[in-house]
């Protein structure tokens, strides 16, 4: 079941969902949250690395560059480019609540993509939401940090998850407050 508004605003009070910053009323829709667009970004350093091979022990995360934009500023992401993001918000949730990472709709009908695969929060998440940030239009587009970047719907499980996301042996994400490349080599590498 999705959540309402009002069942959002009660699961806030009641503590089940936890969002710091605490969230103004206009970012609030009738069964979503929209959170901001933090001000640390990572970019692929393609002009130094050919390619990701994931048999390679490299963290992936050694391969990109770390952005931060000052208040104010703009990141400037131009077409066809990828490049990862984090929220401004941080998200926590109960064990018996999952959320959806979604695209706002202003966004996409200029071409910018937030997430390609990674929606799924579990329950039992906390930490920042790191956002894959596309550019599927013909020109560049400058984003701010502090601008609403994504929404979030939440969904009431049957019965609390029995190995919530923050009690997991193989939770690579758990606690982020940066954006984190991909982990995968990790996986591959075992």
């Amino acid at each position: 079941m999705v959540l309402s508004d009002v069942d959002i605003h009660r699961y806030i009070a009641e503590g089940k969902i936890r969002v710091t910053p605490e969230l103004p009323a206009e970012q609030f829709g009738s069964c979503s949250v929209d959170f901001r667009l933090g001000n640390e970004f990572g970019v692929f350093e393609h002009s130094k690395h050919a390619f990701i091979d994931l048999r390679e022990k490299t963290a992936i995360q050694e391969l990109m560059r770390t952005i931060v934009v000052p208040d104010g500023e703009s990141f400037i992401l131009q077409p066809g480019e990828f490049a990862l993001a984090i929220t401004e918000e941080r998200l926590e949730l109960d064990d018996d609540v999952l959320g959806r990472l979604e695209g706002r709709s202003s966004l996409g009908r200029i071409g910018i993509i937030v997430h390609g695969t990674a929606g799924l929060f579990d329950p039992g998440w906390r930490g920042k939401a790191t956002l894959e940030l596309s550019n599927l239009g013909r020109m560049p587009v400058a984003l701010y940090p502090g601008m609403r970047i994504c929404s979030f719907t939440f969904e009431q499980l049957t019965t609390p998850s029995s190995v919530p996301y923050h009690k997991k042996a193989s939770n690579k994400y758990a606690g982020q407050d940066r954006p984190l490349a991909s982990k995968l080599v990790s996986e591959t590498s075992k």
